[in-house]
């Protein structure tokens, strides 16, 4: 077989016409070189009749006709003796088109993107369009190094095998992406809130390093939202700029921004133009708040708020528009909202296009308009953040496609992303030594929206394996239920001389009140097993040894006005919990616990946290508390004590015995060292902590004083690839004398 290799696209198209001196007459038509295509098609688009005069104008516009046919590789026409003769020879045709080499595209997406295909004519100009059709697809899948090259086979009766040998080169992954015009936030946080990421060694299993044109544009969307949020209502991005290396290999993305001025709300009305709505009715659901930071997220949720209470009030096909009016000068905003009659539209069709793997009522039930609703702007845009909230997409469009009598479809697009997340860290912990964390979680579990989880830590001191499921939409109602399979083992020889196991399970459920405050019931059926109680351990931990089952009913409230859950630099976070035990199982108490974090920023990002916790449990009946539920101090809580180093402690073995209260409280003050593009900040402390003694302790055998503790030090924060890890060297400058203390601690984990 001979193989022809395309690969250079240098064509040469050999045509040939007679000169001619003047019109001639042209007696007779004929056509030679003919295997398929039949001589009448060929003189029509010759368009020279016979018995007629042509010329050399007539002559080249014959020959272009027959080119532009795609049907001839070489034409040439020729006048003599009154005769016209026109020598074709016919592109082959097709008889299989190959793809070699592909492995990241399959051979069905090309072919639904090539135009030519089996018994189709080939032509040289037709393979070098597939050629660049074919690139435009590996361009979309982030693969700008690919080359393409085209080769055929001759086989019999002037047919070709069409064979496109692809070199698919590596993907073109994110090297650097730089912000210009950014005062008030590093361009670290900045990153935070773009889908697109650079590339790091721990992202081989995410595609958000993978440079996409689309999500370089969505991502200019996040950073004007993430601005206006923060007050800055002037913002926009100037320019945003992809520059591919000169290996094709990656990209670094540029944004140019304008901060401009952060404004405070200063006056908050509603104006009604409708005269039977009074606009002072509507007042209560306003959630702009006077003198705080104009926050576009606010002003969306207020509009919101109207529009729903003007449905309910009959007011079908209303507008609310915000207006903001600015002053640059002093950076006052003043807001009215203003109710307005809006289009008589009503929403016939909701089509929903690009979900290959989410199930179309994982994305209804986010709608806040439905089929034969009035068409409503405003909830058509919270239905578009709601849905790319539930971050199972690239991209989400909502689209209006008006129709006859008043009625429009919405035509939702989207694009499906990864949900999935492998884990993997390995590192060391002053608390449990050398340590192994490894993870697999599913945030959007068989397309249906659920969460699937599955944990496992294994250190020198403890080993934790946690299964977790959560369904978001419980009975179909936005209610969150979920159970959680857990066990673990921890050495605390060091401590107080034993060794405690804990397996079981959690059923929960929860709910929100509003976007901030939420709440969260739970029962949770657990076996404590005290194990390896030392020879000269404390009778009080010898007397605990064996195992108890714990069966417990709790709820959580909390109330997040945090800017950020990983970031925070302002707001604050509240939360209050109780758990009773004592519905079966061999433990009856009443454990109280609460939390407050409040965090302010100032100017380069010097964040002041202030922070208290509280806890209390009290058994009843004929129960005392066990070792398993009381609380302890030091370590991670009091930084510059041992872990359980504060609190009841026996005289004769020095073992910890925790308390039945404790309150832990302090100041962290963050700023950065320069290290920011590393995420490693550091921060300087003082923690004051206090815990009552435990209720069944004879006072002569025990060492122990509720009377405050308090350390000072300074410590460093490193956002790591296996998470956030800590790194505190605390002081003590307030103990008792059998307290246990530590300077330096490292800890793994996030904290709040």
């Amino acid at each position: 077989m001979k193989k022809i290799c395309l690969g250079t696209y240098v064509f040469s198209l050999l045509a040939s016409t007679s000169t001619l001196a003047a019109d001639v007459y042209v007696k007779d038509i004929k056509v030679e070189g003919l295997e398929r295509v039949e001589a009448e098609t060929v003189k029509s688009y010759v368009n020279i009749k016979s018995g007629q005069n042509t010329n050399d104008e007539q002559l080249n516009d014959a020959l272009k006709n027959l080119y532009a046919t795609g049907l001839f590789e070489d034409v040439a026409i020729n006048v003599n003796n009154g005769t016209m003769f026109v020598k074709v020879s016919e592109n082959p045709v097709i008889s299989e088109v190959l793809f070699d080499g592909n492995e990241d595209v399959d051979d069905t997406m090309l072919e639904s993107e090539i135009r030519l295909t089996p018994r189709s004519t080939y032509s040289r100009a037709k393979v070098q369009d597939d050629v660049r059709r074919i690139l435009d697809v590996y361009k979309r899948s982030g693969r700008y190094a690919t080359v393409v090259n085209p080769e055929i086979i001759r086989r019999d009766q002037n047919r070709v095998d069409l064979i496109f040998n692809i070199n698919e080169g590596p993907l073109a992954v994110i090297d650097k992406i730089n912000f210009i015009g950014n005062e008030h936030y590093s361009a670290k946080e900045l990153q935070e809130v773009l889908m697109s990421k650079e590339s790091r060694w721990y992202r081989i299993f995410s595609s958000a390093e993978n440079y996409d044109a689309e999500k370089t544009n969505y991502d200019k969307e996040l950073l004007r939202r993430f601005y206006l949020k923060k007050g800055y209502a002037d913002f926009r991005v100037v320019s945003g700029i992809a520059e591919l290396s000169p290996d094709k290999k990656s990209f670094t993305l540029t944004f140019v921004v304008d901060e401009g001025k952060k404004y405070t709300v200063r006056n908050v009305d509603i104006v009604s133009e409708i005269a039977d709505v009074n606009a002072e009715d509507f007042n209560k659901f306003i959630e702009v708040e006077v003198d705080e930071k104009y926050n576009s997220d606010a002003i969306d949720k207020t509009v919101t708020a109207l529009t729903d209470e003007l449905g309910k009030r009959g007011y079908a096909f209303v507008e609310v528009v915000p207006d903001v009016s600015k002053n640059t000068a002093t950076g006052d905003a003043n807001v009215s909202f203003r109710i307005k009659e809006g289009s008589r539209f009503f929403v016939d069709r909701i089509n929903i296009k690009g979900n290959t793997n989410t199930h179309d009522k994982v994305i209804r039930r986010e709608l806040r308009i439905n089929e034969g609703d009035a068409f409503n702007a405003a909830k058509i845009k919270d239905s578009r953040r709601n849905v790319e909230n539930l971050d199972y997409f690239e991209k989400v469009e909502i689209n209006t496609n008006p129709k006859d009598n008043n009625r429009a479809d919405l035509d939702i697009e989207v694009k499906e992303k990864s949900t999935g997340y492998f884990n993997v860290g390995i590192g060391y912990s002053t608390v449990n030594g050398a340590l192994v964390r490894t993870g697999v979680t599913e945030n959007n579990f068989r397309g249906l929206g659920q969460r699937l989880g599955f944990d496992v830590a294994v250190s020198q001191k403890s080993q934790d394996f946690d299964v977790s499921f959560t369904e978001p939409y419980f009975l179909n109602r936005r209610l969150r239920a979920g159970v959680d399979l857990f066990h673990s083992r921890q050495d605390y020889q060091d401590e107080s001389s034993y060794d405690s196991k804990i397996t079981g399970g959690r059923l929960r459920t929860g709910w929100n009140y509003t976007d901030d405050l939420s709440q969260q019931l739970r029962y949770t059926l657990k076996q404590d097993e005290i194990t390896s109680v030392g020879e000269y351990a404390s009778k009080y931990i010898k007397d605990e040894k064996g195992k108890y089952t714990n069966s417990s009913i709790g709820t959580t409230f909390v109330y997040d006005k945090r800017d950020s859950a990983m970031f925070t630099r302002d707001g604050y976070f509240l939360s209050a919990g109780t758990d009773v035990a004592g519905l079966g199982g061999d433990e009856k108490y009443v454990k109280f616990d609460g939390k407050a974090y409040w965090y302010n920023t100032m100017a380069d990002y010097y964040t002041l946290k202030l922070f208290v916790n509280a806890g209390m449990i009290e058994a009843y009946g004929d129960e005392t508390v066990r070792l398993a539920n009381r609380y302890f101090l030091g370590g991670y809580t009091m930084r510059g004590f041992e872990a359980g180093g504060i609190g009841a402690r026996d005289k004769y073995t020095n073992d910890a015995l925790g308390g039945n209260w404790m309150v832990y409280s302090g100041a962290e003050f963050g700023f950065p060292i320069g290290l920011d593009e590393l995420g490693i900040s550091a921060h300087v402390f003082t923690d004051v902590g206090m815990i009552g003694k435990p209720d069944n302790l004879n006072t002569d055998d025990i060492y122990y004083s509720d009377t405050p503790r308090v350390s000072v030090g300074f410590g460093f924060q490193w956002l790591s690839p296996m998470g956030q890890i800590d790194v505190d060297f605390g002081f003590p400058i307030v103990k008792e004398d059998y307290d246990e203390t530590e300077v330096f601690r490292l800890n793994f984990g996030t904290r709040l």
